[in-house]
């Protein structure tokens, strides 16, 4: 039988997916890949639905699986990513964007969440310490390093 925090899950997965798509896909850079993520995601937001204390929150808890799960799919695949590196568009102007692709991924785990959610997904930083789970003066300090690192890497490009 269907609970009532699996039919809100569903709801949300089928409304949101695009979205959590390109969250994954800013981790792995790989269309395949990051289906893969949004699908092991969706299985497991669904399996552990009953864990969900709020409802209300089960966006914030969908993200946190998925950024746990690309997490987890880097480590395991970390020989396999795609080199940025060598990475060849054949468009100028998708030049400045493999720049900034591969000075995002420089940054640490943490950092790259926080860029990723904050401008790639235009969350708040209060939505942003909330998927995170942390405190947002601590979102603020990170973004502002993350930023930073991020000016020096792309000034010296």
């Amino acid at each position: 039988m269907r609970t009532d925090n699996e039919a809100v899950i569903n709801e949300l997965l089928l409304k949101n997916y695009d979205k959590y798509y390109r969250i994954a896909f800013r981790y792995v850079h790989n269309e395949t890949d990051a289906l893969d993520i949004v699908q092991e995601t969706a299985y497991k937001a669904i399996f552990y639905s009953e864990k969900l204390r709020k409802a209300e929150y089960a966006d914030t808890w969908i993200c946190r699986i998925l950024i746990n799960e690309a997490m987890e799919f880097f480590r395991k695949n970390s020989r396999d990513y795609v080199d940025l590196e060598n990475a060849d568009t054949g468009k100028e102007e998708q030049y400045a964007d493999i720049d900034l692709a591969k000075a995002i991924d420089r940054l640490s785990p943490d950092e790259k969440k926080i860029v990723v959610l904050r401008y790639f997904e235009d969350m708040s930083l209060n939505q942003v310490a909330e998927v995170v789970g942390e405190n947002l003066n601590t979102i603020k300090s990170r973004l502002y390093r993350a930023l930073n690192k991020l000016k020096i890497t792309l000034g010296d490009a």
